[in-house]
């Protein structure tokens, strides 16, 4: 298992700018709470499934299978 940054820089750098904004919470949520702080429990919980291999919600981090 890897996580890693989305390869696209202009995705990366957008959603920086964004938790920048937003104090660190994902800046494709609207509620500011624990769940929601960067690396939101939504992908923290994907990372443990081990069969999931995919995005987070916001396109910034990639978990793949293969490490």
């Amino acid at each position: 298992m890897k996580v890693t940054l989305n390869p696209d820089k202009e995705v990366v750098d957008r959603i920086k700018e964004g938790l920048k904004l937003k104090d660190g919470y994902c800046p494709c949520r609207l509620a500011k709470t624990p769940e929601n702080k960067c690396m939101c429990k939504e992908f923290r919980d994907q990372i443990a499934d081990p069969n999931f291999e995919g995005f987070c919600h916001c396109m910034l981090y990639y978990k793949s299978l293969e490490d």
